[in-house]
């Protein structure tokens, strides 16, 4: 289907004066003030010409100080037992569209229309012109932004491993083909018409931007302003992300290239 131009996508499409982060976080309390600390720069980037930036933590199924952590940083936290990564980025946003913070009288309206929303992980550190550089490409028509990552510590996988991941995810022609609920962006406008994000166990993101895109909005897949992202050994979202580059650091240490191939369509 060709883009179509939707809500939000006409003249006043780089008018953005507000921004919601949701970071969704499962006993997170080592990893999350990173993260924090990353968003906040971001922020800092933005809020002089007139952007308002909220974070919200939607801290699941928590048995640490998560929650208390994102407190501490002035974060907004959603408490919620859902689950899973995807049904808890749909909790954050659900609980965010639904305050007043984000609307308010008599503008309500307008300030929706000009709502931008964004996700990352608790795992995971954007560069400083990240939110920055989404506004940008709102001002220029897009309604969504998907971006890549770059793992910031290869520590206790096989050696070569990360050389050969190098290689492999960043093997592609025209634009990338990888989505990363780490790097999103997206018009509020936008995100409300295709349903927001699905509560699937896995792939929650590729499924948002798949709904996109075939709704007709403009979805920018970028390699710009990539996020670092861990590689730990304990992924949290089995199947996701950390689950698949684990796979692959296994396929790497035993030199089994068919299971690269398997993990590697894992990380689109």
């Amino acid at each position: 289907m060709s883009p179509v131009r939707r809500a939000g996508t006409g003249r006043d499409a780089g008018d953005v004066t507000r921004v919601v982060v949701v970071v969704p976080a499962r006993d997170e309390q080592d990893e999350l003030p990173g993260c924090l600390d990353a968003l906040s720069v971001a922020a800092a980037r933005v809020e002089p010409i007139g952007v308002r930036v909220d974070v919200v933590v939607a801290a699941d199924s928590c048995v640490d100080r998560t929650a208390a952590v994102a407190r501490d940083f002035g974060a907004r936290v959603v408490e919620t037992d859902v689950g899973t990564a995807g049904a808890a980025r749909a909790a954050g946003f659900a609980a965010a569209l639904g305050q007043s913070w984000i609307t308010r009288a008599p503008e309500a309206s307008s300030h929706r229309d000009r709502l931008w929303l964004a996700t990352t992980d608790a795992d995971s550190r954007v560069p400083r012109g990240w939110l920055a550089c989404q506004i940008a490409w709102a001002a220029r028509g897009w309604d969504a932004v998907a971006g890549t990552v770059r793992v910031s510590d290869w520590s206790g996988h096989p050696p070569g491993a990360a050389e050969a991941f190098a290689a492999r995810y960043h093997h592609w022609h025209g634009r990338p083909p990888h989505v990363h609920g780490a790097n999103l962006g997206f018009r509020s406008a936008a995100y409300q018409a295709v349903g927001g994000f699905t509560t699937s166990a896995v792939g929650e993101d590729h499924d948002l931007v798949r709904a996109l895109e075939n709704a007709g909005y403009r979805v920018l897949r970028t390699a710009a302003h990539s996020v670092v992202t861990s590689a730990r050994l304990d992924p949290r979202a089995p199947g996701g992300f950390g689950h698949a580059l684990r796979a692959y650091s296994e396929a790497q240490a035993h030199a089994d290239a068919d299971a690269h191939a398997d993990a590697l369509r894992e990380f689109r």
